[in-house]
This record gives structure tokens, C-alpha cells and sequence, in this order.
């Protein structure tokens, strides 16, 4: 590899917008470094992605403090000098209110949403630091993390939380060159509701039924176009959502 040429550090790469974002940026001629908990789909992913720039990947689960330890101490000289973290993995879990939702639920995505987030940014950091100017960092947030709604609860909360974690690690690293960006999709079609939804497909697919949502790939886009942004220039926030998606207006409870 190059010595000029700029590496990624990508979480939840296995899959939606990690996926996507994977494959853009390896259009764009970065290096990558490729993290997520299926080896056979990372595995799969570099394949695809051949040989056009140099891949590095690692099984990685970003609640597992010990493993983000050795997977970031021992990354190969080539991929060491990294320019960018993705910290895109993340997980919503449950669609009902608050007091029907499982407490392992809410405690699965606080340990990955949140907890795996500060986990992987830290340990990274000074990397991100020794690299300097144009070095970044996009958090991937959502608009629920600003616009509640009903079953939102620990989710919303958790993409609150990449906010102003973005907001003040900015403040922190202010005058390093580092970047921070908040990048907040709204709708948009993967696996993720699927999930949420433990395995339901139906429910998956009628929640994106008559909507033109995003593409993992449209949030892919605005990452690579955050990420090669002149090295002055951060974008604090970027909300980004499909046109059909709109705000609702107050719930008014009548009696």
C-alpha cells in the first residue's frame, strides 16, 4: 500500500450502510480495515471487493472492550496510520412502548450504541491525532436521536447520546485537525429494522412498503463526501433523510 494512500477504520461493515460505505470508499481508492461480528460476510465483502486497494479485516464485536484492544494494537504497519473511524455499528432492538420493552434489550444497545461507540473512538484516537490534518471521524446517528417517537425510547436516547459525544469530542481535539461529524440518516432500507424487529421480515418489509426511503448507499455517499472534504472544513452535523419522510405533527390525547 501506498504510503499516501488513506485508510478507513469501518465498524458494522458487514452489512447496510457499513456495507455500503465499505464499497465506496474502496471505489474512491482508500485503504480499508474492515470490522464487524460475521467473518464470513467480511470475508465475502473483501472478495468482492478484490484487489483494487489494500483490505484488512478483523472479526470484531465493539462491546467486547478486549477485543477492540487487539484488534486496534495489532493492526499491520500498512493500516496503522489511520485516517478515518466510521464508528457505524448499532443496533435498535424491540417495537413497543418503554414499559413492554425487555431490559436486555435496552442494555444491548446502550453496551453497542453507545459503549462500543466511545470504546472504538478511544482507543483509536490517537491515531486519529498522530495522523493530524484531514484526519475524521463520522458517528452514524439518526434523526431519532432529535424526533421522538412512540417505541423509540432507549434507541432515540442512545443516537442523543453520538450527538453530544460528537459535539464536545469536537471541542476536545480542536486544534489537532481531527474532524468530528455527527452523520444522522433517517429512513433507510437494510437489515437494521429486521433486526429490531428479532427476525420478523414481514414487519420489515411492510414498514418500508410505499416509501422511496434511502439507500444504504445514499448514506455512503455523504460519508466519502465528508470524509474528502478540504482538511478545513467539518461538517458538525449532517441530517439526511428521504423526501418522504416528514415530521409529524403533536399527538394530542383527548378525554
Amino acid at each position: 500500500m501506498h504510503e499516501t494512500t488513506p485508510v478507513a477504520f469501518i465498524t458494522g461493515a458487514s452489512s447496510g450502510i457499513g456495507q455500503a460505505c465499505a464499497e465506496a470508499f474502496a471505489a474512491a481508492g482508500w485503504g480499508l480495515i474492515l470490522t464487524g461480528r460475521r467473518q464470513a460476510r467480511l470475508e465475502s465483502l473483501a472478495t468482492r471487493l478484490g484487489d483494487a486497494v489494500p483490505i484488512h479485516i478483523a472479526a470484531l464485536d465493539v462491546t467486547d472492550r478486549n477485543a477492540v484492544e487487539d484488534v486496534v494494537a495489532s493492526l499491520p504497519e500498512p493500516f496503522a496510520n489511520v485516517r478515518l473511524l466510521l464508528n457505524n455499528a448499532g443496533v435498535a432492538l424491540g417495537k413497543g412502548p418503554a414499559q413492554d420493552a425487555e431490559l436486555d434489550d435496552w442494555l444491548a444497545m446502550i453496551d453497542t450504541n453507545i459503549k462500543g461507540l466511545v470504546t472504538v473512538t478511544r482507543l483509536l484516537l490517537p491515531r486519529l491525532i498522530a495522523h493530524g490534518e484531514g484526519a475524521t471521524i463520522i458517528n452514524i446517528g439518526s434523526i431519532a436521536g432529535h424526533t421522538p417517537y412512540p417505541g423509540g425510547h432507549v434507541y432515540g436516547a442512545s443516537k442523543a447520546f453520538v450527538e453530544q459525544f460528537s459535539y464536545n469530542l469536537r471541542c476536545d481535539v480542536s486544534g489537532s485537525g481531527v474532524r468530528v461529524t455527527d452523520l444522522a440518516p433517517g429512513m433507510t432500507v437494510s437489515e437494521f429494522t429486521e433486526v429490531r424487529m428479532k427476525g420478523d421480515r414481514d414487519f420489515a418489509e411492510r414498514y418500508y412498503d410505499g416509501t422511496r426511503s434511502l439507500q444504504p448507499a445514499d448514506v455512503a455517499a455523504q460519508a466519502l463526501h465528508i470524509a474528502e472534504l478540504p482538511a478545513h472544513v467539518n461538517i458538525t452535523r449532517l441530517e439526511v433523510t428521504p423526501l418522504c419522510q416528514q415530521w409529524s405533527a403533536f399527538t394530542i390525547l383527548r378525554q
